[in-house]
């Protein structure tokens, strides 16, 4: 009778274990990246020097940054420092529009700015702007599994230091003003991978220094509309499915060719295993009555 039930039971575990097998583990997801966006309107990284170099300052102010996951959006109009103007607010950007925001879902990122009607001051020039601009916008798009874009579009006059300029996308135009100083522009900056974007509006290089009194001297870069994304993960696809194994009723005839000619199912070596235990269990039982009628 053990030998009986040991028999039962290996049968039942290779039967058992067999589709398991088959089966295989699941497929393992990595954990979702939604992606990234930024978007600013004004960035500075100034040096102010005062008094001739008695006292620096460091100027660095932003106006509207925003940052994603998190969806934002800033409309702020002006960007004002303490500490450079005898002790009054020192308003370093003011405009009309001043426009910034960043999305992201889980299938695109975005960031885009809009600068319409704008003025730009630095320390030492109290009454002459940096650079007023008429209008710029820039845009970063970035969709799962499809190529980022990036655009930068400066609309309208630009004037650096009381001079109308025109500005090209070609390479940095160059703004000398005597007893001034001078500017450095570059436009519609843009940058792509396979994943991220960013795209610059206008970035200066500013070295000022009024009739060289050495009052306020400035040198730095000031950003204008710069927006950033990265690509959320594309969807992972479906693995296809294996079509299930067909099994044959026991005791049906087998096709000798077609075992010929694809050399057996996955399925057989546990159909074979099935057998050998049952023969094994029949064996066994036969040993048994023969035992009892002697």
């Amino acid at each position: 009778m053990p030998a009986r039930r040991f028999a039962v039971t290996a049968v039942a575990t290779v039967l058992a274990a067999g589709p398991a097998v088959l089966a295989g583990a699941g497929p393992a997801h990595a954990t979702e990246d939604h992606g990234r966006a930024s978007a600013v309107v004004l960035r500075t990284g100034l040096d102010v020097s005062l008094l001739n170099k008695s006292v620096n300052v460091p100027l660095t102010v932003s106006l509207n940054d925003v940052q994603a996951p998190r969806s934002a959006e800033k409309t702020a109009l002006t960007a004002t420092l303490d500490g450079v103007d005898g002790g009054r607010p020192f308003t370093v950007l003011g405009a009309e529009v001043a426009r910034s925001s960043a999305k992201v879902s889980a299938k695109k990122a975005e960031g885009s700015v809009n600068l319409a009607h704008a003025k730009v001051h630095v320390p030492g020039l109290p009454l002459l702007s940096l650079i007023e601009i008429e209008q710029v916008g820039a845009k970063a798009i970035c969709v799962a599994g499809e190529k980022p874009v990036a655009t930068a579009n400066p609309l309208g006059a630009v004037t650096v230091l009381g001079k109308k300029t025109t500005v090209t996308a070609g390479g940095p135009t160059e703004v000398k003003v005597p007893g001034v100083g001078e500017v450095r522009l570059d436009l519609a900056s843009t940058r792509t991978t396979s994943r991220t974007a960013a795209a610059t509006a206008l970035q200066l290089k500013v070295s000022i220094n009024p009739l060289k009194l050495n009052v306020a001297e400035v040198e730095g870069t000031v950003t204008l509309a710069e927006a950033t994304c990265e690509a959320p993960d594309a969807p992972a696809s479906a693995e296809p499915v294996e079509p299930a194994t067909e099994v044959k009723p026991q005791g049906a005839p087998v096709d000798e060719a077609n075992l010929a000619e694809t050399g057996g199912s996955s399925a057989t070596p546990y159909v074979a295993a099935g057998a050998v235990a049952l023969l094994a269990a029949g064996g066994g039982a036969v040993a048994l009555a023969r035992r009892k009628r002697n």
